[in-house]
């Protein structure tokens, strides 16, 4: 299963791999894809991941918010 989310407020790479690293280590997750131009993060998954672990994963990565696309 692949989830679509938008991440804002990232500015430059390490944003990217702060969250890709944080949203990675959700129980249940196989993949992340972020990408900086647009805040796209796709999540690759076997279920569907709470959207409130996606929220907190993207908080502990830094002032980013995230809302599902």
């Amino acid at each position: 299963m692949i989830s679509k989310y938008t991440v804002s407020g990232m500015t430059c790479g390490n944003c990217v791999n702060h969250v890709t690293e944080e949203v990675s280590e959700v129980d249940g997750v196989i993949n992340v894809s972020v990408t900086l131009d647009n805040g796209a993060m796709l999540v690759e998954s076997a279920d569907r991941i709470p959207f409130d672990a996606i929220i907190e994963a993207v908080h502990e990565a830094g002032s980013y918010s995230v809302v599902e696309a």
